[in-house]
């Protein structure tokens, strides 16, 4: 004990010898005209090379370094940078103002450090803000930044102007899509054609391909973390935008004596005002809109104390009449506080709440059936951040998740009927640590382990099935008792190491795991596809992913290359078995069967940063194959989301102080199909055969946007551009659908129908700001 105490002793007296010969710099990076927080700024110290850091998802910072004089330099893409000097020697709390850059708006895909990209250890990782994608191109001339993602290699659109997507071979489900922590479970307005997330409440979005950092889990491809604007701080403002297919506003200012601010955003579609005026009555008669709306709000309660309230609502709604209705919506409710214990010890405690349901009124002879879906999530979150020292800091936390999802309510309003699937709860949790250590000069590395668990909750029955997934046993579970569950370690580690200068080479290796499914009939997602949690026989789905990389900058950060490959193995995959009912059937696990997965790809990305004319070219080859006891002969087969090639061309060009021109290029090899091989006749209708699961392919995919935007004022107090675009500028007919029929002429013969849903589409919208 003795021994024990005087090695005590001496270690508090080391570390307190060391602290005392360093000093803490710490505070918040912010806009210094609005206030809004910058996240990942940069902040390096001249006179060593390779010492730095970033700020935070909050704008917070933290750097401790030798005593004596340093100058700390301070940048953020499109913003001047500025210098702080540390010449007193002691710890500091010092807020820093960064202002725009007077010089034009370039576009670049991450708000770093100019060489950031090839020393940090992180790969597969990808930066967007709003103004950086201001002049792409899109569907309808709404900015959209979901759709601006799937712009980068290994990121795969899930149809034509579809806001889904795919990552490195995963399903639509498998992407963590978060809105200020909270989770988005149907990030998209008009059956995908839109995404849920206004450009003008959005002040940053981070795409995590692989080797996630530990805080992040529950998902087994990637997580897109969406961080919204805190409002201007300083003054009132207004903004929108006046559009062909929906108008927005944005309204923000202070709280106090600029001790926090407030954000409003609203977003409306008037398809449904236009449809009226349509010639057509069937056109006219139809219904079809959706709202969304975004708040925020935060308020510094002493300067070591901040809170943040944001929320979301938005709605969809189409129908025919009273034939048809369905309507969807995504709810969700962020309440956070940060706390500075000290000037290295960051807090983050969250409260979120998150809601997303359907509903769907089918009117048919003379009944009229309701079918109505939920799911509901209350979750809680503690994180720590410790800022060390210059080339070291720790996040460690944890996080608990109530799941509460109702698969389905069918109800007859005609005669009173209803039928309910049981109502599902689930209790998700994780502890987590990650660390970054710069081991040296050359040599960075990430490393973490995030521990998951999972349970199935009752009230309800859960089944055990026999050979041929039939019930074979019913078991009973009061409220609140364990059915199931699951533990499941999730290492992470990610390393760089630097070359030259200008190189470097990385590796990563991520195991996640995912306890909620999403059963869907659809080719792209669908605002009907259904959750549905583990159980005793729906296991958690693992993956494991082995990433490499090489990245290159040249003259002087101008131009970045680079170049990553990947494989990926997955357990516990789910699909249909053949002649599947999910949508009727309780037990949903008698229609499903598991497997394994497999995915491997490379991925090439050349980028020009800076000049009048910037942008990108990306290219992928990948796989992407399943192998399910029961399906295709047990043999692998193509996921549906699989494509061989994929290729992006984005260019942007700075024509004059007042012109911005921009034109993207997309090709893809078509979607993997289940077609029919034969067909049979069965009491006088024709029945299609089908004999291999993903066997064929649509025709390939591509499409070139053209786009246009005229500054028409820029004073002090008011600024206002026009933007015009033109969305499948030479009108390839692109594949939506596939259905085949009997030829009316000729019964013996079938023929296949494409269905397209957009040739040529122009848009026109006017935004403005005071």
């Amino acid at each position: 004990m003795k021994t024990l105490l005087s090695t005590l002793l001496l270690l508090s007296c080391y570390i307190a010898a060391f602290a005392q010969s360093r000093i803490t710099v710490s505070g918040y990076i912010r806009d210094g005209k609005t206030g809004e927080a910058l996240i990942s700024a940069s902040i390096a110290v001249r006179e060593q090379a390779g010492i730095g850091t970033v700020s935070n998802e909050y704008g917070f910072y933290s750097l401790t370094l030798e005593k004596g004089s340093h100058t700390l330099v301070v940048s953020f893409t499109g913003y001047e940078p500025t210098s702080i000097s540390t010449e007193s020697g002691e710890a500091r709390t010092k807020d820093i103002l960064l202002y725009p850059s007077n010089a034009l708006q370039e576009v670049t895909v991450r708000a770093r450090a100019k060489n950031y990209n090839i020393t940090r250890a992180q790969m597969g990782v990808e930066k967007l803000t709003t103004a950086e994608i201001k002049a792409i191109p899109v569907l309808f001339g709404e900015k959209d930044i979901l759709k601006a993602l799937q712009l980068l290699p290994g990121v795969k659109a899930a149809g034509d102007g579809n806001s889904g997507f795919y990552v490195r071979g995963g399903g639509a489900d498998q992407n963590l899509v978060l809105l200020d922590e909270a989770i988005v479970y149907n990030p998209s307005h008009l059956l995908g054609f839109f995404s849920t997330f206004n450009s003008d409440a959005i002040k940053d979005v981070t795409l995590y391909k692989c080797a996630m950092p530990a805080q992040y889990g529950g998902r087994l491809s990637s997580v897109e973390d969406i961080r919204m604007n805190d409002g201007n701080k300083k003054n009132y403002g207004v903004s929108g935008g006046i559009g062909l297919i929906s108008s927005r506003l944005n309204v923000e200012g202070p709280l106090g004596s600029e001790k926090g601010s407030f954000l409003v955003t609203g977003r409306r579609t008037y398809a449904d005002a236009v449809a009226k005026l349509w010639p057509t009555k069937n056109v006219s008669d139809a219904t079809l809109y959706f709202y969304d709306f975004n708040l925020k709000a935060n308020y510094k309660l002493s300067e070591k104390d901040r809170i943040y309230l944001s929320g979301y609502f938005g709605k969809d709604k189409l129908g025919f009449k009273n034939d048809f209705g369905l309507d969807w919506s995504n709810t969700t409710a962020t309440l956070r506080w940060n706390h500075l214990i000290s000037n290295k010890l960051f807090s983050n405690a969250s409260f979120i709440y998150s809601d997303y349901n359907y509903n769907i009124n089918i009117a048919t002879g003379g009944a009229d059936f309701g079918i109505k879906s939920e799911i509901r999530d209350w979750n809680l979150k503690e994180e720590l951040s410790l800022y060390s020292s210059p080339r070291t800091s720790y996040h460690f936390g944890l996080n608990a998740i109530h799941h509460t999802i109702t698969p389905g309510v069918i109800s007859n309003v005609s005669t009173g009927y209803v039928l309910a699937f049981q109502e599902r709860r689930s209790l998700e949790g994780a502890v987590y640590f990650s660390g970054n250590l710069k081991a040296s000069a050359k040599l960075n590395i990430d490393y973490g382990v995030r521990v998951s668990s999972y349970a199935a909750l009752g009230a309800g029955n859960y089944y055990n099935l026999d050979a041929n997934h039939n019930i074979a046993d019913t078991m009973s579970y009061s409220n609140g008792q364990i059915a199931k569950s699951y533990v499941v370690p999730e290492p992470r580690l990610s390393i760089s190491y630097l070359l030259t200068p200008t190189s470097s080479i990385k590796g990563s290796y991520a195991r996640n795991a995912q306890y909620l499914h999403l059963i869907s009939n659809s080719t792209s997602s669908s605002p009907t596809d259904k959750w549905i949690p583990s159980n005793n026989i729906i296991k958690p789905g693992i993956s494991d992913q082995v990433s490499l990389g090489y990245y290159q900058n040249f003259t002087d950060g101008k131009y970045e290359f680079s170049a990553e490959t990947y494989y990926k193995t997955s357990q516990n995959e789910v699909d249909y078995k053949d002649g599947a009912d999910v949508f009727t059937n309780d037990a949903i696990e008698t229609q499903l069967l598991f497997g394994k997965g497999r995915a491997y790809g490379l991925e090439l990305l050349m980028k020009k940063k800076t000049g009048r004319l910037t942008g990108w070219v990306g290219y992928t080859l990948s796989k992407s194959e399943l192998q399910i006891d029961g399906i295709n002969h047990n043999n692998w087969y193509s996921a549906r989301q699989d494509r061989t090639h994929d290729i992006s061309v984005v260019g942007i060009y700075q024509l004059t102080k007042k012109w911005n021109v921009s034109s993207t290029f997309v090709y893809s090899t078509g979607n993997a199909v289940s077609f029919p091989s034969g067909k049979y006749n069965a009491a006088g209708n024709t029945v299609f055969y089908y004999t291999e699961r993903n066997g064929y392919r649509v025709p390939a995919y591509h499409r070139l946007d053209l786009a246009a935007t005229k500054e028409l004022a820029h004073r002090k107090h008011f600024s206002s551009e026009l933007s015009i675009g033109i969305y499948n500028a030479y009108g390839h007919e692109n594949p939506y659908t596939i259905s085949f029929r009997q030829n009316a002429d000729n019964p013996e013969r079938t023929e296949a129908v494409q269905t397209t849903l957009f040739k040529i589409v122009p848009s026109i919208s006017y935004n403005f700001k005071f």
